[in-house]
């Protein structure tokens, strides 16, 4: 647990003195905000006024800065500039994340449980209570917004805890923004947080009486849901391992894509595009069936802020070749500040097998995005591989696992 020390002499004057006017009736009038340097002598002075409060009051403040205190860093910030811009609430002009912790924690308690919630999911992707699935896209739009179809969502997802039907639940839809790391652009991202109540647990505490008691609380498990609809991806943060959130997808795709194929889990692992900054060969083996690979559309980055999209047109000639042709040695493959952030490409596979001629297309976006086919196991295997052995897509990194308190 983060010591809140530090969190006070960083904080802004003046909402530091709001918000404990807000907490503490009867606050010093003649109490220095502004002490010189906000050092220790300024902690202890606030400290001595939150230990003159009655032992109860004084405990539930200081947890409360405490978890403010564990909250403050660089994380939380972009939490919130994930969060608050879609609730309407402006962090231009705030004087660090202290200062929008303190300001949401007076004015926005709704934003500011979102943006705790926010940074723990964060902090999960990626790891070993996270997964990604990728889904088909069927040209059907999903009902995210649909109230009824919401709740039917919400209804099977517990279903899948096995609890008993009184346990009290809560779902908190809300949408956020992403940020593009390289290109800086905005991806909105409809999220979920289903709270139910979990099996009650007990501890040891000093009650009334000052002796020793048994306290019993109930306990609250959370699941997190982040829907990318343009790119048709759900990332699944909960607890109990990849079969219980793979049947939170399915449950996913029967009432958001009941058309699509049901989603195969989908690999974040970074993605090596600039190996396609000169025309690679696609090495490929025999056993794999695949006839021949394109690079059909590379997409480029600009230091200046300009993206361009390029996609191969005619039978006769790569895009590599009309990229050289048309403009030689300022080809945004050889000239200095380009980036390629995204690249689709097409992998036809031989008939066989009584099956006939197809091409399995494979879209990939910096820095961990892709469209791998899903139809199939087999497909999906087989693009991993290649991707691997073409040096496009980074080896798997050390499963995480995090586990925090609530």
């Amino acid at each position: 647990m983060a010591s809140y020390s530090g969190f006070l002499r960083k904080a802004p004057s003046g909402r530091l003195k709001a918000y404990f006017a807000a907490k503490i009736i009867g606050m010093p009038e003649e109490f220095n905000w502004i002490s010189a340097g906000r050092g220790t002598a300024f902690v202890s002075d606030l400290n001595a006024v939150i230990n003159d409060l009655p032992a109860a009051q004084q405990d539930r403040l200081k947890a409360e800065l405490d978890h403010l205190a564990s909250l403050a860093n660089d994380a939380t910030m972009v939490s919130a500039e994930q969060v608050c811009p879609m609730m309407g609430i402006d962090l231009e002009g705030f004087e660090g994340v202290q200062d929008v912790l303190l300001m949401l924690a007076l004015d926005y308690p709704k934003a500011f449980e979102r943006v705790a919630v926010q940074t723990s999911l964060n902090r999960r992707t990626g790891g070993k209570n996270w997964s990604a699935f990728q889904f088909d896209d069927d040209g059907q739009a999903w009902a995210l917004e649909d109230d009824i179809v919401r709740t039917a969502f919400v209804t099977d997802a517990i279903g899948i805890l096995n609890l008993p039907a009184h346990r009290k639940r809560e779902a908190d839809w809300y949408r956020a923004v992403r940020i593009h790391p390289i290109t800086g652009q905005e991806t909105e991202i409809v999220q979920a947080t289903i709270y139910v109540e979990d099996r009650a647990a007990s501890e040891l505490t000093f009650g009334p009486s000052e002796g020793l008691e048994r306290k019993v609380f109930q306990r609250v498990l959370e699941l997190g849901i982040a829907c990318k609809p343009t790119e048709r991806i759900v990332e699944i943060c909960a607890a109990g391992g990849k079969k219980v959130r793979d049947e939170y997808a399915q449950a996913f795709s029967k009432h958001f894509a009941p058309g699509s194929e049901p989603p195969i889990e989908a690999p974040r692992r970074d993605l090596l595009l600039n190996t396609l900054r000169s025309n690679p060969a696609f090495p490929v083996e025999p056993a794999d069936g695949v006839e021949g690979v394109e690079v059909s559309s590379l997409d480029f980055f600009s230091t200046g802020g300009g993206i361009a999209r390029f996609e191969k047109r005619g039978d006769g000639e790569t895009i590599y070749q009309f990229l050289d042709g048309r403009f030689g040695q300022v080809s945004p493959l050889k000239a200095g500040g380009w980036q390629i952030v995204a690249a689709t490409l097409r992998i036809v596979m031989a008939a066989q097998d009584g099956k006939r001629r197809r091409t399995l297309t494979v879209t990939l976006r910096s820095p961990n995005t892709t469209t791998i086919p899903n139809k199939t196991e087999a497909d999906y295997q087989l693009a991993i591989n290649l991707l691997e052995r073409w040096n496009l897509i980074a080896p798997p990194s050390p499963e995480l696992d995090v586990i925090e308190d609530y």
